[in-house]
């Protein structure tokens, strides 16, 4: 699906599909061996999916396409295993985030591009957090149907605001009750490559502008080493590669990239820093090794590095 300034999606579709592809993720490291969180929620959301007509095709197996080259099934599953990795530990590192904003005093949460994320439901939040969700309308629609159905009940106060992001968001979030006055941790994750260069650049001014001191904010960014034309092209023959597998096992592969805006953005570290925030980083390898999650060898490094904030004055 081609990007359009003001596209929108639902949640089997375009950039609402990406957030099944994670959910896929958490639901696998759930039931590992040693999971690095549990997150029961996200296997709801797949059936719930699947049930809708959705067609998972983030995996195979050699039962699913008996014919299949068994090389092939083996280049498929080691390159799901590297995502799920990936996502795994992303999810940890954001996990542990919330808990230290928590352990800090702060109260009020904003989840970005909140998609499938079921954190308001399974994180020990402190009592009276506040957990605000910023999503396409159909993409939240789809996560409560699902969590009411299953009569889920939320561990923080949890409250949707339907909007997309490049629309005027801030109004619909003190709409909804934010209180500008109160320190925030806001989270970015699996969001930032979705958006143009000035949508990226809106995105934090609205940030800025919304936060009081000592407000955290964590995000998943891509430096523009990401975005050079060299790297994209090594990224996408190697996902053609993978897609010429999946086709010859019986899968068709998305390639999420193409629903990015590949052009150089701002470094997230640096206007964070330049707008009075105390700011620090961990790359995607460093990330990995401490969680032990190698990624294939014949597979690109994210080249994603996890920043976060602490906002030292005021707006």
């Amino acid at each position: 699906m081609t990007r359009t300034d003001d596209d929108s999606w639902d949640i089997t579709e375009s950039v609402g599909a990406t957030a099944l592809g994670v959910a896929m993720a958490r639901a696998a490291e759930t039931l590992s061996a040693r999971p690095l969180f549990v997150d029961r929620f996200a296997q709801w959301f797949i059936d719930a999916a699947i049930t809708a007509g959705w067609q998972p095709s983030f995996s195979v197996s050699a039962t699913d396409v008996p014919d299949a080259d068994p090389a092939l099934v083996e280049q498929l599953q080691r390159r799901v295993q590297s995502i799920w990795g990936y996502a795994a530990a992303r999810t940890k590192h954001f996990d542990d985030f919330f808990t230290s904003a928590g352990a800090a005093g702060i109260r009020q949460v904003v989840i970005l591009a909140a998609g499938l994320d079921a954190r308001a439901w399974r994180l020990p939040w402190v009592t009276d957090t506040i957990v605000y969700e910023i999503d396409q309308p159909k993409v939240l629609e789809f996560k409560a149907d699902t969590l009411r159905a299953h009569n889920a009940r939320a561990v923080a106060n949890d409250i949707a605001v339907p909007i997309d992001l490049r629309q005027d968001w801030p109004i619909a979030l003190r709409a909804a009750g934010f209180d500008t006055s109160q320190p925030t941790a806001w989270l970015a994750e699996g969001l930032l490559p979705y958006l143009p260069s000035a949508g990226q650049d809106l995105l934090f001014e609205r940030v800025q502008q919304l936060s009081a001191p000592d407000s955290r904010i964590a995000v998943e960014a891509f430096g523009n080493e990401y975005f050079d034309e060299e790297k994209i092209q090594e990224r996408r023959a190697k996902m053609q590669e993978v897609r010429n597998a999946a086709a010859k096992a019986g899968r068709q592969t998305t390639d999420v990239s193409e629903l990015f805006f590949n052009e150089p953005h701002a470094d997230v570290a640096d206007w964070l820093r330049d707008h009075g925030w105390e700011v620090g980083s961990t790359t995607s390898a460093e990330l990995l090794a401490r969680h032990k999650r190698v990624p294939a060898s014949d597979i690109p490094d994210a080249g994603s590095v996890f920043v976060e904030g602490l906002r030292l004055t005021g707006p």
